[in-house]
């Protein structure tokens, strides 16, 4: 029996890009890739009936973002990209082990912006309590040489952003108790650790002075992606009309409703999944890895 002969490179060049996050936040992702990459397919997984990740034990986090990854994949993601500061923490090292493609956290991305644009070497962490303890910031600025960093964790930021609040009198309170300490020491270089954090630049901007370079985990984690689809010539360069899926483990219409007003319509056609459900291909082009998981570990 006779077939067609598959080129590979060409399936994998019009394969989607997955972006999991334990929420809303990673939308600020989501939204910066399709800046850069316009041409692009999208199939985007938040895992609002678990979240907030921040405040879990890392391995249940673990657990959490494994299994979401393995939806996407399932959907023959040409790239997955880790789109949660506290997930990148627990599950890295795991995920680049476990899949055949690239994947991109936005931890070292952020790290490595902020080494390059301080100026005094003083640079501020804001992240969830998960993150602060993993300690993941820390040691990817370990090797750069004087840099002094100030981590403060800031749960209540994810729950406002995830109530649709990023202003008020109330959330003006909460960031200067949270700023305090990296006003305090002198940091002129802050990190948004969070992916929701994106979400309250303006206020964290306010509070900290403009002379504070704030350096997004969300735009330098879409940029790292720009560059490894990039490098391994799988980018889309030509127009083309992209699909883009937002799929959500929570309440798909006040995930829609929620992503539309936070991210100026950007969000649209939202599906419920279980992830004890038996995944089904996604629209017209029915994205399905044929192969099989590394094994797991």
């Amino acid at each position: 029996m006779s077939s067609e002969p598959v080129d590979l490179e060409e399936d994998l060049v019009n394969a989607p890009i997955g972006i999991f996050d334990s929420g809303f936040g990673g939308l600020t992702v989501a939204h910066a890739a399709v800046d850069l990459m316009p041409n692009e397919d999208i199939i985007y997984l938040g895992d609002t009936a678990r979240a907030p990740y921040g405040e879990k034990h890392i391995a249940e986090v673990r657990e959490y973002a494994l299994q979401c990854l393995d939806r996407l994949d399932f959907h023959g993601v040409k790239a997955l990209v880790i789109a949660c500061n506290t997930a990148s923490s627990a599950v890295l090292r795991d995920a680049r082990e476990r899949y055949r493609v690239p994947v991109i956290d936005v931890i070292m991305p952020a790290a490595r912006r902020a080494s390059l644009v301080t100026r005094n070497g003083r640079i501020g962490v804001i992240c969830t309590e998960a993150t602060a303890r993993s300690r993941s910031y820390e040691d990817a600025l370990a090797a750069v040489p004087g840099v002094h960093l100030t981590t403060r964790a800031c749960p209540r930021f994810v729950d406002f952003v995830e109530r649709g609040i990023t202003g008020g009198p109330e959330l003006e309170a909460v960031a200067r108790e949270y700023l305090e300490p990296i006003r305090r020491a002198g940091c002129d270089t802050v990190i948004l650790g969070c992916t929701h954090y994106p979400l309250l630049a303006g206020l964290i901007s306010m509070t900290l002075g403009d002379e504070v370079t704030l350096v997004s985990s969300s735009e330098e984690c879409a940029r790292a992606s720009y560059a490894v689809l990039t490098r391994r010539g799988v980018l889309h360069t030509g127009p083309r009309e992209p699909s883009r899926y937002f799929l959500t483990t929570g309440n798909a219409e006040k995930f829609e409703m929620l992503g539309r007003r936070l991210m100026q319509g950007f969000v649209h056609d939202v599906h419920r999944v279980g992830m004890d459900e038996t995944p089904a291909p996604l629209g017209d082009r029915a994205f399905v890895r044929t192969g099989e998981r590394l094994p797991q570990h």
